[in-house]
């Protein structure tokens, strides 16, 4: 492995741990403001890095984006704005009714139910995938269904989370053909998720400036760490790391969100949902690795 790859692996490794302790940031914002409120906050903050970031690059650089490509790229960050919000709200919503620990674990089953979504897409799914969903399940069952077989609210608000982020990945996936710049189409799916947050936490919420404040902390970790930087160490990495190298790492945030709840929140977890955890990991990662040939 050459020093390109190592130095990716350790900026995609980077990035999980970011987003994996970003669910401690979005538990703790919960204990001062409101879901929309808080999406709204962090979504603006991200775009707000990511101009400073892409003008920072950008800087310098005699080829400039195409206006057509600009548009699409504009275009496409709107469309993906939309899923995110949606994801991120319901995310946020569960996880003031779950641990972060779970919904980092639960959140992970994107990687499962996007081969699954592909199917009903025409796409061609292995059974080896079919087979890692069905462990997925197990898991899931293990970590969070109750012994009166009930579900707990936060956990199946994060699960419609998940499918969500499932649709954001897709949608990201259809637009990075399309010939557009994949910083300024994320700079603009931020700014569009703030865009719809902005009524909606009035509509719904009463947000407090001096409440915001209060949630600065978590906030700005969200905003400019978990939105910003993590997303441009995975925009550099994957031009040197293998596409299933990279997702096998990124996937790790599911761990880094159950180890930071119990170092930072003292959160723990049974026996019966550990066991849940580790069948989940295994499914993901199993789902990632590359069939013999």
């Amino acid at each position: 492995m050459n020093l390109r790859k190592i130095r990716g692996n350790i900026m995609l490794l980077t990035a999980a741990v970011i987003w994996g302790s970003a669910f401690v940031a979005q538990s703790e914002g919960m204990n001062y403001v409101d879901p929309f409120t808080y999406v709204f906050s962090r979504s603006i903050i991200g775009a707000a890095v990511l101009v400073i970031i892409i003008s920072v690059i950008k800087k310098g650089k005699k080829k400039e984006c195409h206006p057509a490509d600009f548009k699409m790229s504009a275009f496409g960050g709107a469309c993906c704005g939309l899923v995110l919000f949606a994801a991120s709200s319901f995310q946020q919503f569960g996880i003031s009714n779950t641990t972060a620990g779970k919904a980092g674990f639960i959140t992970a089953l994107y990687i499962i139910i996007v081969p699954v979504l592909g199917f009903f897409m025409k796409k061609k799914t292995t059974s080896k995938v079919w087979i890692c969903a069905a462990i997925a399940v197990a898991g899931f069952y293990l970590l969070c269904i109750r012994n009166d077989f009930s579900i707990g609210p936060g956990d199946t608000l994060v699960l419609i989370s998940a499918v969500f982020f499932s649709l954001h990945i897709i949608v990201i996936d259809y637009f990075n053909g399309k010939n557009t710049d994949p910083m300024i189409m994320s700079c603009f799916q931020f700014l569009t998720a703030g865009i719809i947050g902005f009524p909606m936490m009035f509509i719904f919420e009463n947000p407090d400036i001096n409440n915001i404040i209060n949630a600065a902390v978590p906030i700005l970790y969200a905003g400019v760490l978990s939105s910003g930087i993590a997303f441009t160490l995975q925009m550099i990495a994957q031009k040197d790391t293998d596409p299933t190298v990279a997702t096998m790492i990124m996937s790790l945030e599911s761990v880094f969100a159950a180890l930071s709840g119990w170092l930072i929140l003292g959160e723990t977890l049974s026996v019966r949902e550990l066991s849940g955890c580790i069948l989940v990991f295994a499914a993901v990662i199993t789902a990632q690795l590359p069939a013999k040939t």
